[in-house]
């Protein structure tokens, strides 16, 4: 389960809330019936964040501003770079959602399989590298972006898809680190670095090292 209750259907009195169960939960409390959404995820997102409308409010107007049809970037980059996030992020439920979203925009799977190791991979074209790198600068290096580079998005999009590309991107690295925080999704999983069991004799000794043997 997420590190926070999953809020009921019985103590929602929302309207956002309300309508964002209704939409992803039709019929059924997430919190008292729990199964995964029609792309297979455990489904508990809103179900969380539901504990503050405002932050739930937020959240959903950010999605809402990626893929409505006013944006002037095709949807097609947008979800490229959230894909490479969600890999640079290590979230899996990023990575996983949207790589099935590119999936149905038409994305090859040859393609697919190699946006961990895209800098390598020639199922890119240009303006894809370039969305991709931008990508890795801002989940990565914290925005800082080389100008070759910048130069180069700017000979691919005009200002207002630039301006569209690095807040969608920005949105959705803060958004891979509440996932994670939280683990919401698929991302509730224990912590994979820990120290791993020595045999019941063994303990560190602070002694001079054994001299190394000459190679002449």
């Amino acid at each position: 389960m997420p590190r926070l209750p999953l809020v009921s259907r019985a103590d929602i009195n929302d309207p956002l809330v309300r309508f964002m169960y209704d939409r992803k939960f039709p019929g059924r409390d997430p919190a008292t019936q729990p199964g995964p959404t029609a792309s297979g995820a455990p489904g508990n997102y809103e179900a969380v964040l539901a504990h503050s409308p405002d932050v739930l409010e937020h959240a959903v107007r950010g999605f809402y501003l990626k893929q409505t049809k006013k944006r002037k970037l095709p949807l097609k980059y947008m979800e490229l770079a959230i894909t490479r996030i969600g890999w640079a992020c290590s979230c899996r439920w990023m990575y996983s959602e949207h790589l099935k979203i590119l999936r149905g925009l038409g994305y090859p799977e040859e393609a697919l399989a190699d946006i961990p190791t895209w800098q390598v991979s020639a199922g890119f074209d240009d303006t894809e590298r370039a969305v991709l790198a931008y990508a890795d600068c801002i989940a990565l290096d914290h925005g800082r972006v080389p100008d070759g580079l910048f130069a180069r998005l700017r000979a691919c999009f005009g200002p207002e898809q630039v301006i569209e590309l690095t807040y969608v991107t920005g949105m959705f690295v803060m958004n891979a680190a509440l996932i994670r925080a939280l683990r919401l999704e698929h991302d509730d999983y224990d912590e994979l670095v820990r120290e791993m069991p020595s045999p019941p004799d063994y303990g560190f000794v602070d002694t001079e090292p054994v001299p190394l043997p000459r190679r002449d």
